[in-house]
């Protein structure tokens, strides 16, 4: 499984120098318990992001701070989340960002995280990992990834992080004695996996096809479509309480999640999943194009 996750590492995400590799169980439960793991005091996140990352934060009785996504403004902390491309927003970081979240890490000697479940889904935007541009210097630093997203293997709770040996190390230590090991079977599923990008070139040509079809369609009755840019999401407003889109889009039979899960800075946008079939997201695109007559 190692073997595999580090041929993945260097092959697809551009790792290059010292780094090393930890399988998990989850994504999820790696954002959730990491905090904790690190005893972390103080913990930054982008303003509009998965709600865990907060969650985690508060498990760990850290100081939870949401942030812009510029590094230069960020005050000091004892660990920091990036996510690109972002959920909920399918926004994709740009070299510039990715290279400021790695100067904050080597100032600061702060762990920044790099969530990238989305990377292979990229649309109008190309997503990197931030291990590309290291230059073999991954220290502080650290990429996770899941195959919940990449090859539609959620029930699996496959996933694994890649980067700064030393922190890893200090994780594997910690979760020798607190368990979350990958099962064996699922380590085969994962191998299997990540040997194959056929199925990851069908899946993001779908994604983005569907967002083809729903994005005009949302447009037609007055939404703007921000970023969403890469990843399986739209990220749309139209300048009300996201609450009040919610209601209008469930009126139509459609059910999406309102933008303030995801912080204040949402509140005026829904977050729309294009994981429904591509006969439902039809039937959902013409419902919508539909009421506006």
């Amino acid at each position: 499984m190692r073997d595999a996750i580090r041929k993945w590492a260097s092959d697809r995400l551009g790792a290059t120098g010292e780094f090393d590799v930890l399988p998990l169980i989850g994504s999820k439960e790696f954002v959730a318990w990491l905090p904790t793991t690190l005893q972390s005091k103080k913990v930054l996140f982008p303003k509009v992001a998965y709600p865990t990352y907060n969650v985690g934060a508060i498990i760990a009785g850290a100081d939870p701070v949401a942030v812009d996504i510029d590094a230069r403004s960020w005050p000091d902390s004892d660990l920091a989340w990036i996510n690109s491309p972002s959920n909920p927003t399918g926004r994709v970081h740009t070299e510039s960002e990715l290279k400021a979240a790695i100067e904050y890490a080597r100032t600061h000697k702060t762990p920044v995280v790099s969530d990238e479940c989305y990377l292979e889904f990229g649309d109008k935007a190309q997503p990197f990992s931030i291990l590309s541009f290291t230059d073999g210097d991954n220290s502080n630093l650290l990429a996770v990834h899941s195959l919940s997203k990449r090859s539609s293997m959620a029930g699996y709770r496959g996933a694994f992080v890649i980067g700064d040996p030393a922190l890893i190390k200090k994780i594997l230590e910690i979760r020798k004695h607190a368990g979350m090991m990958v099962p064996l079977p699922i380590q085969h599923a994962m191998i299997a996996a990540l040997s194959d990008d056929a199925h990851v070139q069908e899946q993001r040509a779908r994604y983005n096809n569907r967002r083809k079809r729903l994005a005009p369609a949302l447009e037609s009755i007055g939404f703007r479509i921000d970023h969403s840019d890469a990843g399986l999401y739209i990220w749309c407003t139209r300048g009300e309480d996201s609450w009040k889109s919610v209601e209008a889009l469930a009126e139509l039979g459609i059910l999406v999640t309102p933008g303030i899960f995801y912080g204040n800075d949402g509140a005026q946008h829904v977050r729309i999943a294009m994981t429904a079939t591509d006969n439902a997201i039809t039937d959902a695109a013409t419902r919508i194009s539909a009421s506006k007559a």
